[in-house]
């Protein structure tokens, strides 16, 4: 992702409340700005530069630099005994679907997220029913967090500016699902097959796993298509789902 303006950083700061967190030195929004442009420096200038040099960059007293696989880390670990975490970044377009999975795996460790992606994919992620932005993300996140888009971000923030806009927003957990969940394993397999065949009603993308007579007495029509259900309509099926 090519470096941002330190303006933006600040907004962002500004718009997840960050200037009052204890895990920012100075409890200071313009900090991220200038944490920003050493990063920047980073990874567009000195290739050979450590993790040593870029913690002392950013003032090390304060700050722990992990390098780590974050499909793979635990996030329960790093939170251990002490406050929920609050999440923030630039998520990469390429594995956000599955670090944002993973996030929600571990969501009793964290306290808020506060990211920016592209706008399409944020579209998907606060999308509703019955819309073309609807999906698999949409209803996997609906069980545990509330998205709320903050702000859009033009090409113009960038340098060099990328081809696509992008969106900061904010994901909000959710003390309880709301709507009666069930066994999430068989939330996910039933939604992941609803919308691999999208153009399919669901007698057909759903064949392997709830039958037509199944469906129905769920109070949904077999004809339907994926994106009209509800998120709760997907927990209905996977409660009447075959293992």
């Amino acid at each position: 992702m090519p470096p941002v303006n330190e303006n933006l950083w600040n907004r962002a700061a500004a718009a997840a409340a960050l200037v009052r967190s204890p895990f920012l030195p100075d409890a200071s929004s313009r900090w991220i700005g200038r944490a920003a442009a050493e990063l920047d420096w980073l990874r567009h200038g000195e290739r050979h530069v450590d993790v040593a040099t870029l913690a002392a960059g950013l003032r090390a007293d304060k700050l722990t630099v992990i390098c780590a696989d974050a499909l793979e880390f635990d996030f329960r670990a790093l939170r251990g005994s002490g406050a929920k975490l609050r999440l923030a970044g630039n998520l990469p377009y390429n594995v956000s679907t599955p670090l944002l999975f993973r996030l929600i795996e571990q969501i009793d460790a964290i306290a808020d997220m506060h990211f920016m992606l592209q706008k399409e994919v944020v579209a998907r992620m606060a999308a509703r029913p019955g819309t073309r932005d609807y999906g698999r993300l949409t209803v996997m996140l609906a069980p545990h967090v509330r998205v709320r888009p903050l702000f859009d971000i033009g090409t113009g923030a960038f340098s060099p500016p990328p081809r696509v806009q992008s969106t900061y927003f904010a994901l909000e957990p959710l003390s309880e699902p709301p709507f009666a969940l069930g066994d999430r394993t068989a939330f996910a397999r039933v939604v992941a097959a609803a919308f691999s065949q999208r153009r399919k009603t669901l007698r057909n993308s759903l064949r392997a796993l709830v039958d037509a007579t199944a469906i129905e007495s769920a109070g949904i029509d077999p004809g339907a298509r994926p994106e009209t259900l509800a998120p709760a309509e997907f927990a209905a099926l996977a409660a009447r789902s075959r293992s």
